[in-house]
């Protein structure tokens, strides 16, 4: 079992996964990304980073982050996306990507990390609540779709 920073041999794989994030959240169809753009994205441009959880060799979750900026805070992380496949969750496999990336912010001296979550995912939730973030219901999220 391992944390482990993704390959380019690991992006089949992660897209399955992201395929399988974006049926959960009931946007199936919203996944316009492919394996050729998230690789150039990861390791030619690295736009964003990647790490996965690989045991019994197969990837069974996966992070991706990038890093921001905020007029306020200076430097700060994004995690755009945490998912377990469904067969694999309860095991600690979530927790475990979450503390890898919480770490990478840590080596990184950033002085925020955001994500966002769906106020439904209420499993989602919990699990942030359990790591002690700050959930906020303040802010309303603005989007341009080019």
């Amino acid at each position: 079992m391992a944390v482990r920073a993704c390959t380019p041999s690991d992006i089949p794989r992660i897209m399955e996964l992201i395929k399988d994030l974006a049926a959960y959240e009931l946007q199936a169809l919203a996944v316009v990304n492919s394996v050729e753009e998230l690789t150039l994205d990861l390791f030619v441009e690295k736009r964003c980073f990647a790490i996965v959880y690989e045991s019994e060799n197969l990837i069974k979750g996966f992070a991706l982050y990038y890093f921001g900026y905020s007029t306020w805070k200076g430097r700060t992380l994004y995690l755009e996306d945490i998912f377990v496949e469904e067969v694999y969750r309860n095991e600690g496999i979530g927790q475990k990507l979450f503390e890898a990336v919480v770490e990478v912010a840590k080596t990184e001296k950033v002085r925020r990390m955001d994500w966002q979550v769906l106020e439904w995912n209420e499993p989602a939730l919990q699990f942030y609540v359990k790591n002690n973030a700050s959930l906020d219901n303040e802010w309303v999220n603005g989007r341009l779709y080019f």
